[in-house]
């Protein structure tokens, strides 16, 4: 994480007005003292995307997505945190400063950068010669007409080819000994016994032998949100292996993480509200070519976890487009167990399978962008496709069959988040397998509290204690998951309103920084933070946490749900749950002290004043 300090950020916020900054990508109109425009992260007809310019935070009512002008900046524009920082500087006139380092850290960061740089302007000469030398290249340009791609086409996705040269890269670096040449990945570079050494590892390998990596190959210049350049795909252009080549690992390039056409296409899929994830490079052109743009493709590597977090950041709907084959199937498993993680009520993924003997770019060239729509509108469910995979080859009228099938489904639904959504899959499962879900919920090891959003069970155990076991074993330990919900509860609402620390005791103040929860941590830091900024608004706060590697912790307890609240409207809340916080850590307590035997004085008048306590909360 960046090492701007939080002095400037909260600076920064207070001098930025988010209106504008959401204004220069979004129409809005004022609604009272907020203002609303169409989403940009999810494609919708009536607007549901409110700019609050008092508390300077954005909030979608339909898809969820949330945050500051940093955020928007970030997970609009695609920027990074430093990047997002610098650009609202630089629009309010302020220099970035950057917080102390000590000299060792500050040259290697210095390094880095000067580094990242030269790769990524040898990137851009190399890309530069490979487009020449397609325009030169009739053989090349005459397999891109065979392929359906016009010149316009080529042009927007920077295509270019890469000669049957062993060196042909020396024709436009006359210092072809270079190290960037290799750390970009450009270059392959052998040692003295014909091993490969890797781009980030030259230093202390003598290199005997230097060669291009891409030869006799279409070449896709591959970019990052930002649009930097960061890497080379390439295609060979008659038969061969391997038919497509990547660069490798770099400094710049991590396969795992880049997805190629999202740069091209992010406009596109917000517009559209989906992401289309397809196999290959040509794939992705060619459907850009017929109109369908929001078409991504991973760099010859399965969908990853990070995939799959990076398109969330610009829709709230996956499409993966495989081939029906046994390969497409596997990788259609692997693409669904990257996403369940990332899954919840307010994020979809659908599965599409194309026939047999056609991918998404044959489909397209032989029927057109409304039949490929078409298709996409019939794209399975990801709750179909997984309840479908869970009994795949098994015999489920058997009850071998459905053990099977249960077995397979405990890994995978482990990934699933709480929500609605994994609530219905449950109840559907349970019906496939012939189980009740009761019973089942044991069976796929799953706690049943965490069944749907858990409510319903929190308040008939608040209602009526009277069916609580009498065991204390089983009470303390009911109790100690009932004081973690009703702790981030509190927390929830002071992380969106942090004006309400102040008004608590503290008393209260302890009752969250002792609570021994994952709530000590934060209220910990919240103390911190309003203690050296006494008057941090929530939206300095929100990026605070993201400074300290909070905010996703925070966002998965839906701290972002209150931040459209008034204080006063949210404050009863937070009393009530803060009351059942010390309600419940006296319980224990009192348990603790029968379980000892009240064997003197102290203990008995301990317990008499937590009784009298407990009577006064009601």
């Amino acid at each position: 994480m960046s090492l701007i300090p939080q002095e400037f950020i909260q600076e920064l916020l207070g001098r930025t007005n988010i209106v504008e900054v959401v204004g220069r990508s979004v129409q809005l109109k004022k609604a009272g003292t907020n203002h609303k425009g169409l989403c940009p992260f999810h494609s919708e007809k009536s607007p549901s995307f409110t700019v609050s310019s008092s508390k300077q935070f954005y909030h979608c009512f339909g898809c969820g997505a949330h945050g500051t002008a940093i955020g928007f900046l970030m997970d609009h524009l695609g920027l990074t945190f430093p990047d997002a920082v610098r650009e609202l500087a630089s629009q309010a006139g302020m220099t970035v400063p950057e917080a102390p380092q000590d000299p060792q850290q500050a040259q290697h960061v210095r390094e880095q950068r000067s580094l990242k740089q030269s790769l990524q302007d040898v990137l851009e000469q190399a890309n530069r010669f490979y487009r020449d030398q397609l325009r030169d290249s009739k053989r090349a340009v005459s397999y891109l007409k065979g392929r359906g791609l016009s010149g316009p086409i080529a042009g927007h996705f920077g295509l270019g080819y890469a000669p049957d040269d062993w060196q042909g890269l020396a024709r436009v670096f006359p210092n072809y000994e270079a190290n960037p040449l290799v750390q970009a990945g450009l270059v392959v570079a052998r040692d003295d016994q014909g091993e490969t050494i890797e781009p980030g590892a030259l230093e202390g390998h003598a290199v005997t032998r230097r060669y291009d990596r891409l030869r006799d190959r279409i070449t896709f210049p591959i970019r990052n949100t930002q649009g930097e350049l960061i890497g080379f795909g390439g295609r060979i252009l008659d038969q061969g292996e391997p038919k497509y080549l990547n660069s490798p690992e770099t400094l710049l390039f991590h396969k795992s993480e880049e997805l190629y056409g999202l740069f091209e296409g992010r406009a596109a899929i917000q517009r559209q509200g989906y992401a289309l994830v397809v196999e290959g490079y040509l794939d992705v052109i060619a459907l850009a070519q017929h109109g369908v743009g929001n078409a991504v493709a991973t760099l010859g590597t399965a969908c990853t976890a990070e995939h799959v977090k990076k398109l969330f950041r610009h829709c709230g709907q996956i499409v993966f487009s495989f081939d029906g084959d046994t390969a497409g199937q596997k990788a259609a498993v692997r693409a669904l167990e990257a996403a369940l993680p990332a899954l919840g009520d307010e994020r979809s993924v659908k599965f599409l399978f194309l026939p047999p003997e056609h991918d998404p770019d044959t489909f397209v060239r032989e029927h057109g962008a409304d039949a490929f729509e078409r298709e996409v509108g019939r794209a399975q469910p990801l709750s179909v496709f997984l309840l479908d995979t869970l009994g795949s080859g098994l015999t489920m009228s058997t009850a071998e069959g459905r053990a099977q099938a249960i077995a397979r489904a405990r890994p995978l639904l482990a990934l699933l988040p709480d929500s609605a959504l994994k609530s219905q899959i449950l109840g559907e499962f349970a019906k496939r397998v012939e189980m009740p879900l009761a019973e089942l919920r044991p069976a796929l090891a799953l706690p049943e509290r965490h069944a749907g959003t858990g409510k319903a069970t929190r308040q008939e155990n608040e209602r009526r204690p009277e069916r609580r076991s009498s065991m204390a074993t089983q009470r303390a330990s009911r109790l100690a998951g009932l004081r973690t919900d009703h702790a981030q509860t509190a927390m929830r609402i002071l992380l969106a309103q942090p004006e309400l620390w102040s008004t608590l005791s503290s008393s209260q103040h302890e009752l969250l920084m002792q609570d021994g929860s994952s709530t000590q941590a934060l209220a910990s830091w919240l103390e911190a933070q309003l203690d050296a900024y006494p008057d941090l608004s929530a939206s300095a706060l929100w990026e605070g946490l993201r400074l300290a590697g909070l905010l996703d912790q925070v966002q998965s307890m839906g701290a972002a749900d209150g931040l459209d609240a008034e204080p006063a409207s949210v404050q009863q809340d937070l009393m009530g749950a803060l009351r059942w916080v010390e309600l419940e850590r006296i319980r224990q307590r009192q348990e603790e002290l029968s379980r000892d035997g009240l064997i003197d004085e102290a203990s008995r008048a301990e317990f008499r004043s937590l009784l009298s306590r407990r009577r006064e909360l009601g």
